[in-house]
């Protein structure tokens, strides 16, 4: 309950904005569209104390948790399978940071979920961890599917300047592409809290950072042409939480907690009563672009915030 009480005071402002969306997204001609922002190894009592007006900003317009659940082991190879897919590791095969063994083909990723539905939607993925996009480590978790995948190579560039690059190239293709449904990985968040634990001044100064590079997406997104004819579902969550040291991996309540916000005219302005869970992300994205979930496809997720 970190963040939530001190939205307090832009929920009355925020009720009122997301009322005048809803009218004017009223026409049924308005097109679905959905960005996803993954902001690698965010611990939430950390968000809380930083400085994220525009996070926050969108918190006040949606649904959000800071006591959503990821599930174990607490790795980003196994996270970020199980959110952008919406199964567990149990069925994706993803246990580890090494994605060898993987069962992809079964269970895609949304985006590429989405291509093998009707390949006239118009996907994208600017990515700077290597094995979200790339052979790496027996990647791609995004697979070569996607309309436009970009990979920023992290390891080599640095993750201050990946994240850097990637948020202007996503932002220059959000603003000028025909884009339905797009997914931007930043990975700085992560890295800082390895290298200065989870409680240092710079961790929290690379959330502030992630905060500007969110805020350049939203404004990229905002400044379309046909943005007046658009309903956008922005959804934002991490990977996992993680100790004092920095590390994870592990059980415990802060490796396991992460947040989880839906924003947008077709999000509902509440507080999650029930803690979402990391595969709930991807089942809320194909649900927002009117996607009809099949039980046959066997996902774990819900849809979680929308109207």
């Amino acid at each position: 309950m970190h963040i939530q009480r001190r939205m307090a005071k832009l929920r009355q402002f925020g009720s009122l904005l997301v009322g005048a969306l809803v009218l004017a997204c009223a026409d049924s001609g308005v097109e679905k569209k959905v960005l996803l922002i993954g902001l690698d190894g965010v611990r939430v009592d950390v968000l809380a104390q930083a400085a994220t007006p525009t996070i926050d900003s969108l918190i006040a317009e949606g649904t959000f948790s800071d006591e959503a659940l990821t599930g174990e082991p607490t790795v980003s190879g196994p996270s970020w399978s199980s959110m952008l897919i919406g199964v567990w590791p149990a069925k994706h095969g993803v246990h580890g940071n090494n994605f060898e063994g993987n069962a992809y083909d079964s269970f895609p990723d949304f985006l590429t979920r989405l291509e093998r539905l009707d390949s006239r939607y118009g996907t994208l993925a600017v990515l700077d961890w290597p094995p979200l996009g790339t052979g790496a480590s027996g990647g791609p978790l995004v697979s070569d599917a996607v309309d436009r995948k970009i990979n920023v190579n992290g390891d080599e560039l640095g993750y201050v300047a990946a994240d850097s690059v990637t948020t202007r190239v996503a932002a220059e293709l959000l603003e000028e592409s025909d884009v339905d449904a797009a997914f931007v990985y930043l990975g700085n968040i992560d890295v800082v809290g390895h290298e200065t634990g989870s409680l240092s001044d710079e961790y929290r100064a690379a959330i502030e950072a992630a905060d500007r590079q969110v805020a350049a997406l939203v404004s990229a997104i905002r400044r379309r042409s046909t943005y007046d004819r658009e309903d956008w579902l922005i959804l934002m969550s991490t990977d996992h939480g993680r100790r004092d040291d920095g590390g994870h991996g592990g059980q415990s309540i802060e490796e396991q907690t992460i947040f989880y916000l839906a924003a947008g005219p077709s999000a509902v302005h509440a507080t999650a009563m029930t803690p979402p869970r990391i595969v709930d992300v991807a089942v809320t994205a194909l649900a927002h672009l009117g996607v009809e979930i099949d039980p046959t496809w066997d996902l774990d997720g819900v849809v979680v915030g929308l109207r």
